[in-house]
């Protein structure tokens, strides 16, 4: 196999049509242009250049290897300029998955700070549950996943990079619930809104009521936190929530929290990545703006 060096002797040779040129140009001694001009011509049974009195030029043969040795090393060029873009974040593409409230409610703000920075990045969102999530990583369709904790996959790197609490806020027509201190089994007599099954949310809240050894009865389940918002706002029960996802509606008293004796556990959400994987240099730089503070 004929080293690529070789060829990129011929090439500058070819160009500049003279082997002290040549040499210059790639910052060698014109022996060592000769020596290799004279190795490829003989690895390939051709003679590739005529000696002239002023330089040299191509033969027939070499006129041939021209027209492929030159788009060759432009497009080698090319690919040396889309990875410094890619390096320098110039260029790419970034694939995130998340569940939708965690991507209205908190990734939002970093995922605006990250298109300031990189506007020339390709930002690709989906959404989904935690096991769809975690099937996407592995199957290569996303760079990583904000799931929450606790989460494990053998396949997969879960790093905990946030804390969250969740609470249930009731809208005015509970309001006189929101003034006590409740038991576990008193806020079991309200209508409960809840997630629908699956969600790690849903799953969080019957281990919840479980410790609590209190059945669980679900009066409206949806897939959407916004409608669980409105609905409780509306009226039609209590919504679990995650606090600071309502934190304008507490403020301005559209939803009451309500106080209860038992303690709701804070929880993580995690940064899942595959092990067996480098990251692209524009997830490597997401992840890292999502663990450090935004300004």
């Amino acid at each position: 196999m004929i080293s690529l060096e070789g060829y990129r002797i011929f090439l500058h040779t070819a160009k500049s049509g003279n082997l002290t040129k040549a040499a210059q140009e790639l910052h060698i001694t014109q022996p060592s242009v000769s020596y290799a001009i004279k190795q490829l011509e003989e690895s390939l049974g051709v003679k590739l250049f005529n000696r002239l009195s002023k330089g040299v030029e191509l033969t027939a043969e070499g006129r041939a290897l021209l027209e492929y040795v030159e788009p060759s090393f432009s497009l080698l060029e090319a690919g040396e300029t889309k990875i410094r873009s890619l390096k320098q974040l110039e260029t790419g593409e970034l694939r995130i998955g998340a569940g939708g409230s965690l991507i209205r409610y908190l990734l939002l703000p970093y995922l605006k700070h990250f298109r300031t920075r990189y506007p020339n990045i390709r930002i690709r969102l989906t959404h989904g549950k935690t096991p769809d999530l975690a099937k996407r990583l592995i199957e290569g369709q996303i760079d990583l996943g904000i799931v929450h904790m606790p989460f494990a996959d053998r396949l997969l790197d879960v790093r905990s990079f946030m804390t969250i609490q969740d609470c249930f806020v009731v809208g005015e027509a509970y309001r006189e619930w929101s003034e006590r201190t409740l038991e576990a089994e008193e806020l079991g007599r309200l209508p409960l809104l809840l997630l629908s099954k699956g969600s790690s949310t849903r799953q969080f809240v019957e281990q919840w009521f479980a410790a609590q050894s209190l059945p669980l009865e679900v009066d409206i389940e949806l897939g959407s936190l916004e409608l669980l918002i409105e609905l409780a706002q509306l009226g039609f029960g209590a919504a679990f929530v995650t606090r600071s996802f309502v934190s304008k509606e507490l403020e301005s008293r559209s939803l009451y929290e309500l106080p209860i004796r038992e303690p709701i556990p804070e929880r993580s959400v995690g940064i899942a990545l595959r092990r067996d994987i480098s990251l692209s240099e524009a997830a490597a730089c997401f992840v890292e703006t999502l663990t450090s503070p935004l300004p």
